[in-house]
């Protein structure tokens, strides 16, 4: 194992310590970022998805800004602003919103209206806010996780398909088991029980291995096989009459080319992360679900049937096959 590898997964252990039995939340989180891309999480209030990236944030050396969606939120809010100062040389000086940190939490991004939720955009996938005509690039390393809850949608406004596409992955966070549920009893209750301790410097994760690691995922090999086989699958969400006559009739549309590079990406990193510098199939399958889960439209006939979107994709990898 390489030093790179051995600590992100020291990185990993680390968030696991504080977040459990969510492993799986915990593994996508740090797959998306050493892909440096942006993750959608979705699940019930509770299930530790604001911890997961407060605890990513103390561990690895970088800022943290948590943005509250609500109604009344302004895209202002979240890119900053021109402040008007006569006093000073240049009349208006840019004022820096949330934005501008590495890791930022959108907390219920569904609570607010497509021009807030449009502010993200251009930062998601250029890397820079443009306000008023001038552009401020971000920092090198960011990403965006943003969550949402599937229950009370009164008042909510669902995210348009083209921002759904930024976000190389959309996990589900389910509950936890029995036994990892009475640990985090006895966590908090350690956490409650335990004496203040004076401050001090917490040795933190160097951003410069993040930057590193994503060089050597770049050198992982994705064979020509591979690549029709990613292909294939994009292709299958596209054009499933080609298939059978189930997958016809449960999707509407299908996944766009972001589909296929977000699968080339994260198969590379969970090679990269299995200690591989090759990529199989079995690394396809793995991060599929999360990948196209909210890139293809199921059709009224599959939501009136109850057959999900988990479901249409396992149906997918029934039926494409490797070349």
């Amino acid at each position: 194992m390489n030093k790179h590898l051995k600590t992100i997964r020291d990185l990993e252990s680390q968030i696991n310590l504080s977040i459990l039995g969510q492993g799986h939340v915990v593994e996508r989180l740090l797959m998306v970022l050493l892909a440096d891309g942006n993750l959608l999480l979705e699940g019930l209030p509770g299930l530790a998805k604001t911890r997961a990236i407060n605890s990513l944030a103390k561990n690895l050396d970088a800022g943290l800004s948590r943005i509250q969606f609500t109604p009344d939120l302004l895209p202002s809010d979240i890119t900053g602003t021109e402040v008007y100062q006569p006093e000073s040389e240049e009349t208006f000086i840019f004022q820096q919103g949330p934005i501008f940190n590495n890791l930022i939490l959108a907390d219920e991004i569904n609570r607010a209206p497509a021009k807030v939720q449009s502010a993200l955009l251009e930062a998601m996938q250029e890397r820079q806010v443009t306000v008023a005509g001038t552009t401020h690039k971000l920092d090198p390393l960011f990403m965006v996780m943003a969550t949402q809850n599937p229950i009370e949608q009164e008042g909510t406004y669902p995210l348009p398909e083209a921002q759904m596409d930024r976000f190389l992955m959309h996990v589900i966070v389910d509950y936890p088991d029995a036994a990892s549920e009475m640990k985090v009893l006895d966590l908090v209750r350690g956490e409650e029980d335990a004496a203040p301790k004076p401050k001090s410097k917490k040795e933190t994760i160097s951003q410069n291995v993040i930057f590193e690691a994503r060089k050597e995922i770049n050198g992982v090999h994705v064979s020509d096989s591979i690549k029709k086989y990613i292909v294939d699958l994009v292709n299958a969400t596209r054009f499933p009459e080609k298939y059978t006559e189930e997958l016809e009739l449960w999707i509407d549309y299908g996944a766009s080319p972001r589909a296929s590079i977000a699968l080339d990406k994260c198969s590379r990193v969970n090679a990269w992360l299995n200690e591989r510098d090759f990529v199989n199939p079995d690394d396809v399958r793995a991060v599929v679900h999360d990948i196209f889960r909210h890139r293809i439209s199921q059709s009224y006939e599959a939501n009136a049937d109850g057959i999900t979107k988990d479901k249409i994709i396992d149906e997918l990898l029934k039926q494409v096959a490797v070349a």
